[in-house]
């Protein structure tokens, strides 16, 4: 990891609601942001701010995520995500998470994610599909 890891950085993305990000259960008229889509958005954020501040070799993988999802976002309208790195402790970086569409805010939550060296994480993969016979 690279000393620009810092408490405080912050990132945000604009997200174009389209039907494949939306429920489809309830009917046409209904089609909102479903949450595991916004699940997935948070960490993809949080994610690609990490990727700048991390070394050659390394990435993150999520650990645990603390959210609430309170608002119906209609498809086609946007939503603004903003995520913001709370801690740094060790490999273990924790992001503050928020999101609101064009009326309100709509999730507000937490995420860990742990920095990986990607050759030991596939090292430590590769012993594990051995043991299962994979």
């Amino acid at each position: 990891m690279k000393s620009t890891l810092v408490t405080g950085l912050s990132a945000t993305q604009r997200i174009a609601i389209d039907t494949p990000r939306t429920i489809d259960f309830l009917g046409e008229e209904l089609r909102v942001y479903d949450t595991p889509s916004l699940l997935y958005d948070f960490e993809v954020a949080c994610r690609e701010l990490l990727l700048a501040h991390l070394d050659s070799g390394e990435d993150s993988v999520g650990n645990s995520v603390n959210m609430s999802h309170v608002g119906a976002t209609l498809r086609g309208m946007n939503v603004t995500i903003t995520v913001t790195v709370s801690n740094v402790d060790g490999r273990r970086v924790s992001f503050d998470l928020l999101a609101k569409d064009d009326v309100e805010e709509i999730s507000r939550g937490s995420h860990i994610r742990f920095v990986v060296d990607v050759e030991k994480l596939r090292a430590k993969v590769a012993a594990k599909a051995a043991k299962v016979g994979k």
